[in-house]
């Protein structure tokens, strides 16, 4: 995984996050068996417009999922709870950032669903 940042507009808020890029191989994995307070926010990465599902089966906590599009317009965003089988986005996109609910991203999660952190 390599650190970068990532910028969208949501709200007419601008939000500016450091997450993890996912390779290959990473993508099959994502928060799957991660521990809530130590998950990164991540961000898979595509060439070109793409759709395909999610799964949240072995995630044990909730996160936030924003598909976005190539010049990172935000063009879904969805709170995902653990043990889902399939989420899928509408539209093709070219980039997904996950983002756990924790304290680590309550600022950002404040913005986004408008609510202060709530541990489940």
């Amino acid at each position: 995984m390599k650190p970068t940042k990532i910028s969208f507009k949501y709200k007419r808020k601008k939000i500016s996050l450091n997450v993890m890029k996912l390779n290959q191989f990473e993508m099959g994995r994502g928060l799957t068996f991660r521990r809530r307070e130590k998950s990164p926010a991540l961000l898979f990465e595509f060439d070109e417009p793409i759709s395909f599902a999610l799964t949240s089966l072995f995630v044990f906590f909730p996160f936030y999922a924003i598909w976005l599009d190539k010049k990172n317009n935000v063009l879904s965003v969805e709170r995902i709870n653990p043990f889902r089988f399939i989420i899928k986005s509408k539209k093709d996109f070219y980039k997904i950032v996950e983002i756990p609910c924790s304290r680590k991203y309550e600022g950002v999660l404040r913005i986004i669903d408008g609510q202060r952190f709530k541990k489940i």
